[in-house]
């Protein structure tokens, strides 16, 4: 085990050396420890039960109590994507979504709009990585009025050392040696909320509620209403909930402890093989996280003071290569938590289920192309509105549409009409036109470089 000491005491100089805030460090040292003792974060189904929740479609809340809410309501976005999985090196943010718009600008104009209507304060916050925090506050620079007097517009995650699977000591990789670097998952939002201050500043300045989305999902406005029925709830912390659907399959879920009754959020790297059936089975767990979340300050502050800055999230154990472009690299372990997490951590909290349109995740080219497409309109007020009856399942050959770049030569003319698609299947090369309507299910073959001409209908079947 000596070795294994060895490591930590390793990792923490590392982590000391690179000016790493020192709560973080101990949080860190906090999961090593764990790791160290064989923990996994595994939750097996014997463990938990299915959990039925509320919906806000049920929920009476008025505008008087709206306004109110969001008017102590400080939102955050997390932002320290870097969108790599889509061939990107900068913040995914950046990319344009609509009419020469960013997911930037649209967030900050869904604020501005917000502010305006319900005359709040209403800051908007990103927490950056040290890769995203640049790029992001030159994009925001040209919303003069974005800035709230007295907080700043972004704060920076931490970031911790990889670990060699085989001792548990920290990698080193002089090729690149960024890499030997990774961010503690977005359960650090807590730890660095407190490192930073900001969380103390936020209550001193009379802020009550804090309202936290992904940056990539354009659905989750900081809703009036949404905040209206937090207030009253009464509850520290609470979670914006929506029913799994096939593409859910494989995603984390909501569900009960047995052994107290706290909900718990379970994800898919903490569930055993063997679970996997039931992990898959839309009919027992029914709903997922969006990974929008409320919480009290007053709540979060005395839980985080209480337990030294340490919140105690379930470990998330992540096996990966150091190089994720190198699978001949070697193994490591990250150690990460879940923002979501948190949800077991307070006495009292609560789930709500909310519609689709508050979760329109983009992770892959798929669901970008989707987005820039006619399913949604963008309206005055700078949210999204699904026109479409339904959202199609898109599927695009990864070897020529995975990486923006190569995505954007495909669609020189803007997206296709997706608005009466149910889905688009495209196997090899094709660049589409301007104007192309997709109807019912279509699937492309590949046949070798295809164009798919201005103005054409593909029609498929409807089942």
């Amino acid at each position: 085990m000596s070795g294994r000491s060895g490591g930590l005491e390793k990792a923490r100089a590392k982590m000391l050396d690179a000016g790493v805030d020192p709560v973080a460090i101990e949080t860190f040292a906090h999961y090593y420890r764990l790791l160290e003792h064989g923990e996994t974060g595994m939750i097996p189904e014997s463990t938990i039960e299915p959990v039925d929740i509320e919906s806000l479609a049920d929920v009476e809340v008025s505008d008087e109590v709206a306004a109110d809410a969001i008017g102590s309501t400080v939102a955050i976005k997390l932002n320290g994507g870097l969108g790599t999985s889509m061939g990107m090196e900068r913040a995914k943010s950046l990319l344009c979504v609509r009419r020469g718009l960013s997911f930037l600008d649209i967030i900050a104009r869904q604020a501005l709009h917000l502010r305006q209507r319900y005359d709040a304060r209403l800051p908007l916050i990103f927490m950056n990585s040290f890769r995203t925090s640049a790029d992001t506050l030159h994009a925001l620079g040209r919303y003069e009025d974005l800035a709230v007097e007295g907080l700043p517009l972004d704060f920076l995650q931490n970031k911790e050392p990889k670990l060699l699977t085989s001792d548990l000591s920290p990698v080193t990789w002089p090729k690149e040696p960024d890499l030997e670097w990774c961010p503690p998952g977005h359960g650090d939002l807590y730890t660095a909320l407190r490192g930073t201050g900001l969380l103390d500043r936020l209550i001193e300045q009379g802020y009550r509620y804090v309202f936290v989305s992904n940056s990539d999902n354009l659905g989750a406005v900081p809703d009036p209403r949404v905040a209206g029925w937090f207030a009253a709830s009464g509850a520290p912390f609470a979670i914006e909930a929506v029913r799994r659907t096939a593409s859910d399959r494989k995603g984390g879920h909501f569900a009960r402890r047995r052994t107290d009754g706290r909900i718990v959020l379970r994800e898919t790297a903490q569930t055993l093989p063997e679970d996997r059936a039931a992990l898959a089975d839309l009919d027992r767990h029914r709903f997922t996280s969006t990974n929008n979340l409320w919480f009290d300050l007053h709540a979060m502050k005395s839980v985080l003071d209480g337990r030294d800055g340490i919140l105690g999230l379930p470990l998330i154990r992540n096996v990966k290569h150091v190089d994720p472009a190198d699978p001949a690299s070697p193994e490591v372990v990250q150690i990460e938590t879940a923002m979501g997490a948190a949800i077991e951590v307070f006495d009292g909290a609560r789930l709500i289920e909310v519609g689709r349109d508050r979760f329109i995740p983009v992770k892959t080219t798929n669901d970008l192309l989707v987005l820039r497409s006619d399913v949604y309109e963008i309206g005055a007020d700078f949210a999204l509105t699904q026109v479409a009856a339904d959202v199609p399942y898109v599927e695009l050959d990864a070897d020529h549409y995975k990486v923006v770049g190569e995505f954007d030569k495909r669609f020189p003319e803007g997206a296709p009409s997706l608005a009466k698609a149910t889905a688009l299947k495209v196997e090899g090369d094709w660049t589409f036109g301007h104007g192309v309507q997709v109807v019912g299910k279509v699937e492309l073959d590949a046949k070798g470089a295809q164009r798919v001409p201005a103005g054409e209908v593909l029609s498929g079947s409807d089942d």
